[in-house]
Formats: structure tokens, sequence, C-alpha cells
């Protein structure tokens, strides 16, 4: 059985007012939460246990989502506090909860039609990230892809991290648990080999502001 970490946490700034009241990942797309996409995804390719992370007006995701019982899934809710740990504190305050295996881990505020079934079951490395081509947003890219690894800089194609990947639990195991991003650890990674990636070219949408949310409502109902 493979786990899965859903980073919800966040405080959703951008996505004012909206956010003011409902946190981003349970902001509607398409008839229902954003969130609900990535279980009902995880759900069909045989995942059964999520952990989402939250912080930001976490109350509200038992309230909207309850136990999982109605998805299949079994969740379990990582509270951060009032302040978001930001992606590296929230994964390494969650390994507790996920278990000594390779999980999932997605942010909830984005919108793929990526099949995680295609994810590898245990990383090559540390890790193995889901690349996509990059949006006119981000123009620079994240990082290299070449040959399947990835790398700061060098030879190969310049992606953007489509924030879906598989991790090992060692990847954060041995940080100091706080506030952290994961940025660092995957420099360290790829200065070691340790960071695999896949290029992706089908539906992808960041879902960082109001314009972008309506745009991706009005794709979804529209089929």
């Amino acid at each position: 059985m493979r786990h899965a970490l859903v980073f919800a946490a966040g405080l959703g700034e951008r996505m004012r007012p909206l956010t003011d009241r409902t946190p981003k990942p349970l902001l509607m797309a398409g008839g229902r939460p954003l969130i609900v996409w990535h279980l009902e995804k995880l759900a069909a390719v045989g995942v059964h246990y999520v952990v989402i992370n939250t912080s930001h007006l976490a109350d509200q995701f038992p309230e909207t989502l309850g136990d999982g019982s109605r998805w299949g899934l079994r969740i379990r809710y990582a509270y951060e506090g009032p302040t978001p740990l930001e992606t590296g504190g929230g994964m390494r305050n969650a390994l507790s909860l996920l278990g000594p295996e390779p999980f999932i881990a997605l942010s909830a505020d984005i919108y793929s039609d990526y099949d995680y079934a295609r994810l590898p079951l245990e990383p090559a490395g540390l890790a193995h990230l889901v690349m996509v081509p990059n949006p006119d947003w981000h123009a620079a890219g994240d990082f290299t892809l070449d040959a399947g690894q990835l790398t700061e800089q060098g030879p190969g194609e310049r992606l953007t991290f489509g924030n879906i990947g598989v991790y090992r639990p060692e990847f954060v195991r041995d940080h100091a648990p706080g506030r952290f991003k994961l940025l660092p650890l995957y420099q360290q990674a790829m200065r070691t080999g340790q960071l695999s990636g896949e290029r992706y070219d089908g539906f992808w949408r960041n879902l960082g502001n109001p314009a972008q949310l309506a745009e991706l409502d009005a794709q979804l109902r529209g089929g």
C-alpha cells in the first residue's frame, strides 16, 4: 500500500479575498474542492492512506473531508500550527504519519490530468519529480532534466517542477524540525545524483490567483 502527502497548509495570499474564509485547497473548481480532485485520483490508483498537512483555517479540512471513507481513503491530518512550516518543514512534520516507505507528495493547489500510476514505486535516488514545460509566468524554469536526472545547470532541458513527486523518508528525515523549504534539499540531492525526474506534457495548471481558478472552473465545467 502506498501512502501520500498532500500539501494544504499555505495561506493562499495571492488568492485573496477568496482565501480569507476558505483555505485554498477547499476552493471550488468544476463543482468540487480542488483537493478532492487529487483525493479521487489517488484512490483510483490504489492509494488508501493520505496525510494532509494543515495550518490556515485548519478546522475546515476535517469538516469538509472527514476521514476520507467516502473515497475509500483513510485521511490523517498533520497540523503545523498557525504559521505554515513551508514545504520542507511540512514534509518533515508529517513523517511520523507517513511510515517508512516512499510516498507520493503533491500540492493541493495544482490541477493536472497526470496519472499518478506513472510514478515509480521507489525513486532511483532520494526523490523523483514530475517536471512540466515552463509556463509564461515562470519562463526560466526550475531545474534541468537530462536522461532522467535533474541538475541545477548543465546540458538538457530546463523545466518547471510540477509539484508532484515521490520521496523517500530519508530525504527530509535528518533535517531538524521547523520551518524550511525543500529547495536546498533538492539542490543537495542533485549535486549527488540522487534526484530523478520525468517530463509531462499533458494538462497542468498552477492555481495562484482568482483569475486562474476561474479559468480552470470554466474549463472543467465545459468538459
